[in-house]
């Protein structure tokens, strides 16, 4: 039965390889940068990947975007230092800036990009890493990698793992067949007590789960980046928003992107607090281009208020909007705001992560929809150390209050920067545990 099942299932990745195949060209031959990886993930193996790991003992970690490989930087980092000399953790990625992140984060020669879950894709991996154990951060599961690791004795341990209200639904829907998936994993490393029991009804045996928190609270912003530094130098004593990790809507109509509010909470801002500066982070890079031309032409912004961080700084002072058009920079430039926003939560895409700003002790406003990060804004609502609003027009007010009372701003910072602090040592945890599994 479950050899008929992988089967099916690479029988199906195929048609949907293929349907998407002619979408994919075409955007190949429109953007170069997209052709990038594309060996790899059909299973070529790099030879600088190849003797980065050559005669050593290996862990493949995987981490399939940008919030995975914050996730899993500390990790990596403290379970190098735990295996010791010998040893080589390497580490893949699906998505573009994943892969530029885990490069700036682990070294170039570390990293790849996740190969297609083909039987042959993914042998030709294990052929060439012989890895001693795989690590998936939070919620990738690949059947086919799974269903090999399975046949050559290779642990797979999901670290970080959650599971979100429609993954859980779909699951239950499907609990039959997709049990015999999750059940290849050896062990379930949960967020949250949460987690763990949604995992258990999903067919997982309770004795490979446990919990052993939030790798997230752990994140800390790397050194403080060249261009935080001189944006700290430009900006003074400015009032400063940070909206990070904005997307467009899931269903697009109109002008309703996450942009929209948060340039018109701004606009209204403006009335009150007409020397705030706005800092823009779009969440996909691909969306610099698009912002930049809807900030001119929807909201009128004149040119001398939108400035990328690249350009000429002599008129600074006159700069309202800046739209960051980098990767990595966020966790630091958090550490600018007044107030930040941490996107993805005005429309229905999850939220991302609050304690990146929190842990500065910046207070942190976020839409409704943060169902990616139920626990650690629960937390946080409990602490009364984040704002939660629906919609533009309360998002203006609160900004406003935040960038008004200083002392009630100050207060809730440091409500959140508390909850980070208490919560830390999932990294510890989860350490302890991989070693003791590779080192039995």
């Amino acid at each position: 039965m479950a050899g008929i099942l992988v089967l099916f299932y690479s029988a199906l990745l195929t048609l949907v390889i293929a349907a998407l195949a002619l979408r994919a060209a075409l955007s190949m031959l429109r953007h170069p940068r997209h052709r990038e990886g594309l060996g790899e993930r059909f299973g070529r193996v790099r030879p600088d990947l190849a003797a980065a790991v050559a005669a050593k003992r290996v862990v493949w970690v995987h981490a399939v975007s940008v919030g995975e490989v914050l996730a899993a930087s500390r990790l990596v980092k403290e379970l190098g230092e735990a295996l010791g000399e010998g040893w080589e953790i390497v580490v893949s990625t699906v998505t573009q800036t994943g892969q530029e992140l885990a490069r700036q984060r682990f070294g170039a020669d570390h990293v790849f990009y996740t190969p297609i879950d083909f039987g042959f894709s993914v042998r030709a991996y294990l052929n060439a890493l012989k890895p001693e154990a795989i690590v998936l951060i939070e919620s990738g599961v690949w059947p086919r990698m799974m269903h090999e690791c399975e046949k050559r004795g290779i642990p797979v341990m999901v670290a970080n793992a959650r599971v979100g209200d429609k993954s859980f639904k779909r699951a239950l829907k499907m609990r039959g067949l997709w049990s015999r998936v999750l059940r290849r994993a050896t062990l379930w490393l949960a967020q949250s007590e949460e987690d763990a029991r949604r995992l258990v009804e999903m067919g997982v045996p309770a004795e490979r789960v446990s919990v052993s928190g939030n790798l997230k609270y752990d994140i800390r912003a790397p050194k403080e980046s060249e261009l935080t530094t001189r944006l700290r130098k430009l900006i003074g004593s400015r009032p400063v928003v940070v909206a990070g990790s904005t997307t467009a809507a899931v269903k697009p109509k109109g002008h309703n992107d996450e942009e929209d509010f948060i340039v018109g909470s701004w606009m209204r801002l403006q009335q009150e607090v007409s020397e705030a500066l706005l800092i823009v982070a779009p969440r996909h890079p691909e969306r610099f281009g698009v912002i930049e031309n809807y900030m001119y032409q929807i909201k009128g912004v004149n040119a001398s208020e939108l400035m990328f961080y690249e350009r000429e700084e002599s008129h600074f002072s006159d700069v309202k909007v800046l739209c960051l058009n980098t990767i990595g920079d966020l966790a630091s430039v958090y550490s600018l705001a007044s107030v930040a926003f941490v996107g993805g939560s005005l429309v229905k895409r999850g939220g991302h992560n609050p304690l990146e700003p929190a842990q500065f002790g910046v207070p942190v406003v976020m839409g409704s929809s943060f169902e990616n990060f139920r626990d650690i804004v629960g937390k946080m609502q409990a602490a009364d150390a984040i704002s939660i609003v629906e919609d533009k027009d309360v998002l203006a007010a609160e900004f406003a209050r935040l960038l008004s009372d200083q002392e009630a701003a100050r207060a809730m910072g440091e409500r959140g920067r508390k909850v980070f602090e208490e919560q830390q040592g999932a990294t510890k945890r989860t350490v302890d545990v991989i070693v003791g599994r590779v080192n039995r």
